[in-house]
């Protein structure tokens, strides 16, 4: 009998679908409630422990991702070890003044999610 394994693709549309809950939860802000997400961190750092052939060919870092969520801002978290500044900070530090600070060439530019993603 073929075991079931999770794909990352599987794993993200879940988070997607957990983010969406928390987000309505939030009332539209995603960064207020994180209940689903949450549990659903949980069940795959359980699933990885009982089952770690269902996750055998997913290279996701389950404990870090609960640990950063559980915090009391998992936005300012994940920016605090990106960064090295909350998010707030990083913003105002980022804001453009004026449309010579500008450019749309700028090939070192890295978002958050694919700083977080390298990190996974």
């Amino acid at each position: 009998m073929a075991q079931f394994e999770y794909t990352k693709e599987m794993i993200f549309a879940e988070f997607a679908d957990a983010k969406a809950k928390d987000t309505k939860l939030g009332k539209g802000d995603d960064n207020k409630v994180h209940k689903h997400r949450v549990a659903m961190l949980k069940d795959f750092v359980n699933l990885k422990k009982t089952n770690p052939e269902a996750l055998e060919n997913v290279d996701i870092n389950f404990d870090n991702l609960l640990h950063a969520y559980i915090q009391t801002n998992p936005r300012d978290y994940f920016y605090y070890k990106v960064f090295g500044k909350s998010y707030e900070e990083h913003k105002i530090e980022n804001e453009i003044t004026d449309m010579s600070a500008y450019s749309d060439e700028d090939k070192n530019a890295q978002t958050l999610e694919e700083k977080v993603e390298a990190m996974v």
